[in-house]
C-alpha cells in the first residue's frame, strides 16, 4: 500500500511551548528517551505491557458507542481518531489496525518522527503531527474520538485541555483517558515502586502531585460537556506479568466518556 503520510510540522509550536496544554519539563523528560519508544524492553517496557489491555478497552467502549460488531476485522472502519500524546506510536498503530483513520499529535518532535517511521516500516497509513491539541483547535479540525492515554498527568493545564478536547470532537463523538490516580498507592506503587524500586521507569516520569483522581477527572469533563459513561481500573499481575481491567480504580485506571446531554 502507498502511504500519504506526512509529519507535519506547527511553526507556533516551539514558540508556545510554555503556555497552553505543553508543559516543557514533560515534554523533554520524554525527548531524552524516545529512542526507546518501539523497544519492547526499554524505558516504554510498562506502555508495551499495559497496551493490549488499554486497546481492548478502547475498542469495545468505541464499538458499543458506535454500534459496531467488535470481533469484526476492522471495526472502526471510517471512525476518525485522534491520538493527543502519541508518543511513539503505541496506541495510533493498533487503533489504525482496527480500521480507524488515525491523525496523532505530540508536542515532542523526536516521538512524532520515530513513530512516523515505525508506521512507515509497518505500511501503516497514520497522519503524525508535532503539535499540541489547541493547534488543531485553531484550524478548526474535529474528530469522531478523541484519545488520552497516559497524558492527562503531563499536561500544563488540565481545564485548557478539555477545553481544547471538547471543541476537537464531533457533537456524537467520544473520549478515552487512560491516567493515574492521587493516591497513597498509586505513590508507593507508580512513583516509588515504579520508578526508584523496580526501576520500570526512568526516575522523574511522573509528578504524582499532577496524578488525577476520578472525582476531579469527572469534574473538569464535566465544565466541558463531557460526561463519564465508564470507569475501570488496570491492574497488574506480577506473576503472570500481565495486565488486566479491574474494579479497582486506586491506581491506573481508564474512562470513557461522551457528550453530557442530559437524563432521556
Amino acid at each position: 500500500m502507498d502511504r500519504d503520510t506526512t509529519v507535519s510540522e506547527n511553526p507556533t509550536t516551539d514558540a508556545n511551548a510554555a503556555r497552553g496544554t505543553t508543559a516543557p519539563d514533560e515534554v523533554a523528560r520524554f525527548a531524552a528517551i524516545a529512542d526507546a519508544w518501539w523497544d519492547p524492553d526499554g524505558d516504554f517496557r510498562p506502555l508495551h505491557r499495559l497496551n493490549p489491555t488499554r486497546i481492548a478497552f478502547v475498542r469495545n467502549v468505541l464499538t458499543d458507542h458506535f454500534g459496531r460488531d467488535p470481533q469484526s476485522v476492522k471495526p472502526l472502519a471510517g471512525v476518525e481518531v485522534l491520538d493527543i500524546g502519541c508518543g511513539g506510536g503505541l496506541v495510533a498503530e493498533p487503533v489504525t489496525r482496527l480500521g480507524a483513520q488515525v491523525t496523532a499529535i505530540d508536542a515532542e518532535d523526536r516521538s512524532v518522527r520515530i513513530a512516523d517511521e515505525h508506521a512507515r516500516q509497518m505500511d501503516l497509513d497514520i497522519t503524525y503531527r508535532h503539535a499540541a491539541p489547541e493547534d488543531l483547535v485553531g484550524e478548526e479540525r474535529s474528530f469522531d474520538v478523541v484519545l488520552a492515554l497516559e497524558v492527562v498527568e503531563h499536561v500544563a493545564d488540565l481545564d485548557a485541555f478539555f477545553a481544547a478536547g471538547a471543541r476537537l470532537m464531533r457533537p456524537h463523538g467520544a473520549l478515552v483517558a487512560a491516567t493515574l490516580n492521587r493516591t497513597a498507592k498509586s505513590l508507593a506503587l507508580a512513583k516509588v515502586g515504579a520508578e526508584y524500586i523496580l526501576r520500570w521507569l526512568p526516575p522523574g516520569t511522573h509528578d504524582w502531585r499532577k496524578f488525577v483522581k476520578p472525582s476531579e477527572l469527572g469534574a473538569v469533563m464535566r465544565r466541558h460537556g463531557f460526561a463519564i459513561k465508564e470507569l475501570a481500573g488496570m491492574t497488574y499481575n506480577p506473576l503472570s506479568d500481565q495486565w488486566s481491567l479491574s474494579d479497582d480504580l486506586s491506581v491506573n485506571y481508564l474512562a470513557f466518556a461522551a457528550r453530557d446531554t442530559g437524563p432521556l
